[in-house]
């Protein structure tokens, strides 16, 4: 039954950034009536922070969001400045795209694909309160007292709850790219009894190309025939591309930062939240790394038609003439000017314990949390969230089973399950590291781990299907036939073998044996296939490669999938009562508790959740099952 009138929708996202737009679509493309709210509808997948995409773990989501149906990998192709695969030298698993993008044009395709769909009314508002009644969502109200009715609602805030912006020993209420932060939707999520906790992130500032000096620095180029993001882009080529540049900071540099530490404000008290890791600013680099005397420094473009420049690795927040003192220092940009000013932001983020696997919050029936609400960094990480709620708000609306990705099928479900079973204490990035099962997950195979669950899901259409397809049974086809060529040693294979630097065979052997060789790639080993054999895409050959070389490492894989499954079927009822396991130690059984895994698997994967642990939970379990087995015997 679909919603009637001005006001009234199948589902409603709050928040127009990366988690917004791919919740809107997913849902809309699941068959809903959508409202996308956002402050500034010109800000649609605004990137607030560095100008790219992509890289190892980043570029594997946004492969797997392109394969469910989503819509990042396709506006980013159109949007490239300059596209690299990197970690070429290393293996498969690894390796990944990386893209400067013009942060302008990806958000007017962004707009425009949101606009064009009939199912989406873009919005600009305020969002100040979750209407809730008897423990679920019933809609939302903006600013202006206007209430929306909606059996679903996404919450896609990013950095917006209750921001402050930080400069220096400057502070005030702020959000990216000079817009409103979110207070009253703060506040009312934390009259909902939600937990709430800070976090911070920053960005570096923006300089004119114009007062750089390039000469002193080294060039980085892209990589042409990479193909794109999106597999529907698989063999393009990215001709005429931007260039970036590399510095270095330099011990004056450091020093100058050493001598102002008091005034920035994440040393001098002013921030309490926890910052990123893995992006640090460049005063926590001086900290930590005190032994270094320079740290690299990436001269990136903004877009095709600015002459703003991203300063990548200097995200600061000391005051502006201490900025000017710390970049002039660097070779290079001796004179330069800055357009942007870099600041620190702080916000309100909810610990994703609170969210079960769909993204559904656990105390509010209806509502979901997708992106840096959850604790995540990055536009990767918000959109692979957003299209997943979106598709969960869309079948809670329809009364649908949930859709869950696991560990072993995508970076998507490690994402998640990583967020809602760990304590999310600083911003979240992904890494290929996360997962066990990488060379399983790899960015060149999303659309065959993917692409028919999207089809099933009505993200995805026939054509989309047809065309998964069809790689697949071409990649089969030529693995079946590069074992069924056998290869002798004789004098004209000898010579080949040699002319590729690779050993000579004693004894016949197969195509595909041949190819298993470290230093031969599959079109090494089509010097000995009939030359009237046609010549695979480069994707498909890359894909016969990898099924090939690692297949003992896959199959390996593969079967400790198998035994992580058979603790999967071990469910943990929902309101077993972990209290009477006194034999546990009082860490896990809070941990415990407080998450309440799902099942067996979940529990392994807690912080503080032993393998002794484990064993006294299933002791527990069966305990419990036999005694309710009795009393209904009774």
């Amino acid at each position: 039954m679909k919603p009637n009138g001005f006001f009234d929708y199948d589902v409603i996202v709050v928040g127009g950034g990366h988690a917004g737009c791919e919740a809107a679509w997913a849902a809309s493309r699941a068959g809903c009536r959508v409202a996308l709210f956002a402050i500034n509808l010109d800000q649609l997948a605004f990137m607030a922070c560095n100008p790219s995409l992509g890289g190892p773990g980043k570029g594997h989501l946004i492969r797997e969001i392109d394969a469910l149906g989503g819509i990042m990998a396709r506006v980013a192709d159109e949007s490239i400045l300059q596209m690299r695969l990197l970690n070429t030298s290393k293996g498969p698993a690894v390796r990944a795209l990386r893209a400067q993008i013009d942060k302008a044009l990806y958000q007017r395709q962004m707009k425009q694909i949101l606009e064009k769909e009939e199912n989406i009314d873009l919005k600009e508002s305020t969002i100040v309160e979750i209407l809730v009644k008897n423990d679920r969502v019933t809609g939302v109200k903006s600013i202006t007292g206007t209430v929306y009715s909606s059996r679903a609602v996404v919450l896609a805030t990013g950095v917006f709850l209750r921001s402050m912006i930080f400069v220096g020993q400057t502070a005030y209420p702020g959000a990216p790219a000079g817009q409103r932060p979110s207070e009253a939707l703060g506040d009312n999520l934390a009259s909902l009894g939600f937990c709430l906790k800070r976090l911070k992130t920053g960005t570096p500032p923006r300089v004119h190309r114009d007062s750089i000096d390039f000469s002193v620095m080294g060039p980085v180029t892209g990589d042409e025939h990479t193909g794109g993001f999106s597999f529907l882009n698989s063999d393009r080529s990215f001709e005429d591309q931007v260039c970036c540049w590399l510095t270095r900071t330099v011990p004056e540099t450091h020093q100058i930062i050493r001598d102002n530490l008091h005034k920035a404000a994440l040393y001098a008290g002013l921030i309490k939240g926890a910052g990123p890791r893995y992006c640090p600013s460049i005063e926590d680099k001086i900290v930590k790394f005190a032994g270094r005397d320079s740290h690299p420094v990436f001269i990136e473009p903004e877009g095709a038609t600015t002459r703003e420049m991203y300063v990548q690795g200097v995200s600061t927040s000391l005051p502006e003439d201490i900025q000017y003192k710390v970049l002039r220092s660097i070779p290079g940009l001796e004179k330069v000017r800055i357009l942007r000013p870099a600041y620190a932001i702080e916000y309100d983020f909810a610990p994703p314990s609170q969210l079960n696997y769909n993204l559904e919050t656990k105390n509010i029936k209806g509502l979901f949390f997708a992106g840096q609400i959850n604790g995540t960094t990055g536009y990767e990480e918000a959109a692979a969230q957003g299209l997943i709620a979106g598709v969960n708000a869309a079948h809670s609306s329809m009364g649908k089973e949930p859709f869950i990705l696991s560990r072993s099928e995508a970076y998507i479900g490690v994402l998640i399950d990583d967020l809602i079973t760990k304590d999310i204490k600083e911003p979240y990035r992904m890494f290929t590291s996360r997962s066990e099962n990488r060379l399983l997950l790899r960015h060149d195979n999303a659309d065959l781990r993917l692409t028919e669950k999207a089809y099933q899901l009505g993200l995805a259409n026939e054509e989309r299907l047809a065309m998964m397809e069809k790689r697949k049974k071409m990649i089969a086809a030529e693995i079946a036939k590069l074992e069924s060529i056998r290869i002798t040693p004789g004098e004209e294979n000898q010579k080949k073998l040699a002319a590729l630097n690779t050993a000579p065979i004693k004894q016949p052997l197969t195509a595909a044996e041949l190819l298993k060789r470290p230093e031969l790639s599959y079109y090494d080993v089509r010097a000995f296939l009939p030359q009237e054999q046609p010549v695979l895409p480069r994707h498909a050959a890359a894909e016969v490669e990898n099924q090939i070389k690692y297949a003992g490492y896959i199959e390996k894989q593969k079967t400790s999938i198998q035994k992580i499954a058979r603790m999967e079927k071990r469910r943990i009822p929902k309101n077993f009562d972990y209290s009477k396991c006194t034999n546990l130690s009082t860490e896990a059984r809070q941990k415990l508790e407080k998450i309440r895994p799902y099942n067996l698997a979940q529990a392994s994967r807690i912080d503080g959740v032993t393998a002794a642990d484990l064993s006294l939970l299933l002791f527990y379990l069966e305990d419990d099952e036999r005694k309710k087995s009795m009393e209904k015997k009774r």
